[in-house]
């Protein structure tokens, strides 16, 4: 499901702390919805969607299911076909929603079967994250729990051969060639004798045989030709066995030539192009695991600052590391984490405080992560407290006890900013999706559902 929304401030970068104007209201309106299903059809859990990326144009979609495929998408409203002097003397610019259409599906992941372990690999694709593109080609890593996968989609002319076959008109010793005889097993048009017919095991050309004058008019000589592009995806690089557990995060750096991969107890950096080899930089596993207190939850790279990253864990709490500082990071530079008010703890404090999602603002300054109960936003030269909180699920609060015996108490939501760093977004129960306004001073709070007919 896709949605427009009108309005949107023209300035790009992070939340400014010290603005408190009111944002412009955004006007939201259904756009499109890929993968609808007919009435009274089924869903197959192979076409449930695990995973959504833009990249960082918002020219390309990619989804990845739980079938382990991958659906690219490339938007087609920006493309405007007017010339210079017509746009020039247009008086108005016209107002487009997005609008994106299929591109190319290819299978990423297959189910596989750790035989050490006695553990069955799903298919399941976890993140999808887009790197760099490089000569006109659209590069992406693709994940699942144990394995990552580099994808390079291409442009390719689809070559035809045409004129392969002899006439299907001809006639050989008075009888319409059969299909049988016009291309023997190897692909390769059938040798003819002197009269146009198919040479046969008893009619075999003597090697003075003479071409008649002006040649055989049913014989064609292959030609080939290309019409029409299709893309194609490639598999560049496996990297595999380097988690024993199962892989939450991909994140790319900035310097274009290495990304991270996160589990449960570790974080691994990767160069793009060695696909054999990763260094260890976290690692909160204890000697004794009974001493385990906490997992890693979300790690993500700092947009502009190629030795800067961010990772979050099960206790609530946020760490930013120097790659700089060692090669094990083992001390964090800063850890931000909101202390709980004396008296105000439960059995579910530490469970919902778990943060599922990370996301770094386009500047420098702002972290907004997720949690089950919230959204906060948090300023990297403030550590003890968030400076802005955005209830989500605070309606839930009287009914944690039926959510935790259900399990959907340890549901995980993603968060994010938008194009402008003006507003944050993260989804919710129902269909529905929450916005709200991340400038100082405002209250902009939307609730959404992501349908054809909203709030219907």
């Amino acid at each position: 499901m896709i949605s427009g929304a009108s309005g949107v401030p023209a300035g790009v970068g992070a939340p400014d702390a010290t603005s408190s104007a009111p944002l412009p209201a955004l006007e939201w309106k259904f756009s499109q919805v890929f993968g609808e299903r007919a009435i009274g059809e089924e869903v197959q859990e192979v076409d449930i969607i695990s995973a959504i990326e833009f990249d960082k144009t918002g020219e390309h979609l990619a989804t990845g299911d739980r079938g382990g495929r991958v659906v690219l998408f490339e938007r087609t409203d920006g493309r405007d076909q007017r010339t210079r002097r017509e746009l020039e003397k247009a008086n108005t610019v016209v107002s487009r929603h997005p609008e994106y259409r299929y591109s190319t599906e290819f299978q990423s992941h297959e189910p596989e079967f750790d035989y050490l372990k006695s553990l069955e690999i799903e298919e399941k694709i976890n993140k999808i994250r887009w790197c760099q593109t490089a000569n006109a080609a659209q590069f992406l890593l693709s994940t699942n729990d144990k394995t990552i996968k580099l994808w390079k989609v291409t442009e390719k002319k689809v070559k035809q051969v045409k004129n392969l076959n002899v006439d299907p008109g001809a006639r050989g010793n008075g009888s319409l060639l059969t299909n049988s005889m016009l291309l023997n097993p190897k692909g390769l048009a059938p040798r003819l004798s002197s009269n146009g017919g198919p040479v046969t095991r008893s009619s075999v050309i003597s090697q003075d045989f003479v071409f008649p004058p002006g040649g055989i008019p049913s014989l064609h000589l292959p030609s080939v030709w290309s019409n029409e592009m299709t893309l194609v995806a490639r598999c560049r690089r496996v990297y595999a066995n380097a988690h024993a557990y199962h892989i939450n995060s991909i994140s790319n750096n900035s310097d274009f030539e290495t990304y991270i991969s996160a589990d449960d107890l570790r974080i691994n950096l990767w160069n793009l192009e060695v696909s054999d080899q990763s260094f260890n930089i976290v690692d909160i596993k204890p000697t004794n695991m009974e001493d385990l207190t906490e997992v890693i939850t979300s790690a993500e790279f700092h947009p502009t600052h190629c030795n800067v990253l961010a990772y979050s864990s099960s206790k609530g709490s946020i760490r930013l590391i120097d790659m700089r500082q060692s090669a094990l990071c083992d001390r964090h530079s800063k850890v931000f984490e909101e202390t709980d008010p004396s008296g105000s703890r439960s059995f579910f404090t530490e469970i919902i405080a778990s943060i599922s999602d990370i996301k770094f603002a386009r500047g420098d300054r702002y972290i907004l992560s997720r949690d089950y109960m919230s959204l906060k936003l948090w300023d990297v030269n403030m550590e003890s407290a968030p400076v802005a909180t955005f209830k989500v699920h605070e309606h839930l609060r009287p009914k944690l006890c039926d959510l935790y015996e259900n399990d959907s108490i340890f549901d995980k939501f993603e968060c994010c900013f938008s194009g402008d760093g003006m507003r944050v977004a993260t989804g919710s129960y129902s269909n529905l999706f929450r916005v709200f306004g991340a400038t100082s001073g405002s209250e902009e709070a939307s609730t959404l559902e992501a349908s054809k007919t909203p709030n219907s």
